[in-house]
C-alpha cells in the first residue's frame, strides 16, 4: 500500500492527533510537563477543522501568505487543539481563518460525493443553462436562456435558447434576490417569462415550471459540424465542459474532422467554465499536434512543494494518445496539426478553457473572438479525510475515508504558466476580435448565421465582410447558471503534479 507524507515532508516535527489513534501534523506535547487537573468543558468535534488545517498547510498555494497556516504557528499540541476548538463551525473556520484574501476559487462541500459527482459532470439540475444580465444601469436583473441540456426536465418544457425571464414564482429578479430565487434549496420553481421589443423588456404572462433532477449527466460536446464555404472546410465544435473521460469522444470528433479534410477549426468555449486539465491537454494536442517533447504548460506550487521537485517534473507536455485515465483507451490522437484556431470565448469562459488558449498561444495563432474571459489561472485538487493517501481523493479508496468526516476541499494548489512563461491572466484574456452576445439576437447555436460563429467564418473566409455585427442589447453579465457556483470554474488537476513522477515523493 502506498502512503503519502503530509507535513513530515515539509517540517521536521513530530505529529500528534486530534482524533484517537490518528496522526496529525503538530508538535508533540510535552506530556511530563502537563499538570493534571479536572476541566469541565463542552466537547467540540474538531475532525473537520483538523482535516482542513492539515490539507491547507501542506498544499495550499498561498500557505506562506496565511499566518495561521505557518509551520511554526503552534508551539504545542494543546495550543493547536485549543485553536481548533475555538472555531466550532467548520465552514466559518475555513472562510474566516484559513483562506487567503485574494483567493476567488477555493471551494468545499460537506459531502464529498456531491462534489466529485459535480466535477464529473453529474449534478442535480433542471437542465436550463442561462445567463443573468442587468437591465440597464439598474439593480433589476433578467435571465436569458443559453441552451438546454438534452434529456433534462427543461428539454420537455416550452423553453429554448434566446427566451427571456424577469421573475421567479411571481417575484421580479434583482441583484439582491436572484441567488435565493434561482439557486436556493427549492428543487422546483416557476419562471415568469418576458419579451424584448425595442430594447424594452416586458412580462408576457407566460410561465414555465422547472424541476431539478438528481444525477443529470450533460454531454459536454453539444454540437459538431463541418461547413463547406468556398475552398474552406470549417470544423465547428461546441464544447461545454472539460469532463474526465470525454477525451475519447473528442478524439472521435476530430477523426470525423480529419475524414472530411477540415482546413480550419472554430472551437466554441463561450459557456465552458472549466474542468479536467488532462482533457484540456488532449483537446489542445488534437488541435495543434502530438509532439510529446513540447511543453504545453507547467505548474507553480507553494514553496514547500516546489522545493521537492526538479523543474522538469512540473512540466506537462502535449500528448499523443487519450491516455488510460478516466476510462480512456489510450487511443492515438487524430490531430489536425493546425496553424490557427478560432476560439469563441466570453465572460463565461474560464479555467481549462483559458488554459487551452494560453497553452496553444506560443505554438500557433489563437484568434479569440468574443469578450474578456473570467481569468482563472489556478489549479485545484480534490482532498478528503484520508491521511494514508495524503488526503488526495481516490475513488478506489472511498472505504478509507474517515466515516465521521465526509467533507471535501477543492483548494487552489497551483498556478498555470505556458511554455513562454506567461501566467498573468487573472483579469481574463482580452479578445482579438471583440463581439458581445446580443440578447435580442442570440441566434441558433451551430448555425452559420449565429453572430459569433458568423464572425469567425468571416475571419476565415473573408466572405460576408459587409455584414453588420452591431449589438443592440449587449449582455451585462451578473452571473449565470454555471458561474454562480465556483465549483463549475475549476481547473482540476489529476494529482499534485500532473504528468510528473509520484505525488509528493511517496514512500512504500
Amino acid at each position: 500500500m502506498r502512503k503519502y507524507i503530509l507535513f513530515l515532508l515539509f517540517i521536521g516535527i513530530l505529529t500528534e492527533s486530534c482524533k484517537k489513534n490518528d496522526d496529525s501534523p503538530v508538535i508533540e506535547e510535552e506530556q511530563e510537563e502537563m499538570v493534571e487537573e479536572e476541566v469541565v468543558e463542552e466537547e467540540v468535534d474538531i475532525q473537520v477543522q483538523d482535516f482542513m488545517w492539515q490539507t491547507l498547510n501542506a498544499y495550499y498555494f498561498w500557505q506562506g501568505d496565511v499566518p495561521v497556516l505557518a509551520d511554526n504557528r503552534f508551539a504545542t499540541f494543546v495550543e493547536y487543539e485549543t485553536y481548533l476548538k475555538s472555531h466550532p463551525n467548520p465552514e466559518n473556520f475555513l472562510l474566516d481563518e484559513l483562506l487567503f484574501s485574494g483567493d476567488r476559487f477555493t471551494f468545499y462541500s460537506e459531502d464529498y460525493k456531491e462534489l466529485t459527482n459535480l466535477l464529473s459532470g453529474i449534478s442535480k439540475s433542471n437542465g436550463l443553462e442561462f445567463g443573468l444580465s442587468r437591465i440597464g444601469n439598474s439593480d433589476d436583473v433578467f435571465g436569458f436562456v443559453e441552451y438546454v441540456i438534452k434529456d433534462s426536465d427543461a428539454s420537455t418544457k416550452d423553453i429554448k435558447r434566446g427566451d427571456v425571464f424577469i421573475g421567479v414564482n411571481g417575484t421580479e429578479l434583482n441583484v439582491n434576490n436572484y441567488i435565493d430565487l434561482l439557486f436556493g434549496e427549492s428543487d422546483t420553481y416557476t419562471l415568469n417569462m418576458a419579451t424584448i421589443e425595442n430594447n424594452t423588456i416586458s412580462p408576457n404572462g407566460k410561465e414555465v415550471t422547472l424541476t431539478k433532477q438528481e444525477g443529470l449527466v450533460e454531454d459536454p460536446i453539444l454540437i459538431t459540424d463541418v461547413f463547406n464555404i468556398g475552398d474552406k472546410r470549417i470544423g465547428y465544435l461546441m464544447y461545454n465542459s472539460f469532463t474526465p473521460g470525454s477525451g475519447e469522444a473528442l478524439n472521435s470528433v476530430f477523426a470525423e474532422f480529419k475524414g472530411q479534410n477540415v482546413t480550419d477549426l472554430v472551437l466554441d468555449l463561450r459557456y465552458n467554465s472549466g474542468g479536467r486539465v488532462s482533457t484540456a491537454i488532449i483537446l489542445s494536442s488534437l488541435i495543434y499536434g502530438t509532439n510529446t517533447e513540447e511543453l504545453f504548460y507547467r505548474d507553480r506550487y507553494n514553496a514547500k512543494i516546489q522545493a521537492l521537485f526538479e523543474p522538469g517534473e512540473l512540466e506537462n507536455n502535449f500528448v499523443a494518445t487519450t491516455g488510460t485515465a478516466n476510462g480512456n483507451s489510450n487511443a492515438a490522437l487524430n490531430t489536425l496539426n493546425l496553424n490557427t484556431v478560432y476560439v469563441l470565448a466570453t465572460g463565461a469562459s474560464a479555467s481549462s478553457s483559458e488554459l487551452v488558449m494560453v497553452g496553444l498561444e506560443p505554438y500557433m495563432n489563437v484568434v479569440h473572438i468574443g469578450t474578456t474571459t473570467v481569468g482563472k489561472n489556478e489549479g485545484s485538487i480534490t482532498f478528503v479525510d484520508d491521511p494514508e493517501n495524503g488526503n488526495f481523493y481516490d475513488p478506489e479508496r472511498e472505504d478509507r475515508i474517515n466515516p465521521e468526516n465526509q467533507w471535501a476541499l477543492q483548494p487552489i494548489v497551483s498556478r498555470s504558466e505556458n511554455s513562454a512563461g506567461f501566467s498573468d491572466y487573472s483579469d481574463g484574456l482580452i479578445p482579438d476580435i471583440e463581439l458581445e452576445e446580443d440578447v435580442t439576437n442570440l441566434g441558433t447555436l451551430g448555425d452559420v448565421n449565429e453572430p459569433l460563429l458568423a464572425r469567425a467564418i468571416q475571419e476565415i473566409t473573408g466572405i460576408g465582410a459587409k455584414r453588420s455585427f452591431d449589438v443592440s442589447m449587449p449582455v451585462n453579465l451578473v452571473s449565470s447558471s454555471k458561474l454562480y457556483d465556483d465549483r463549475n470554474t475549476a481547473l482540476i488537476l489529476n494529482g499534485l503534479n500532473v504528468g510528473s513522477k509520484n505525488l509528493l515523493k511517496e514512500i512504500k
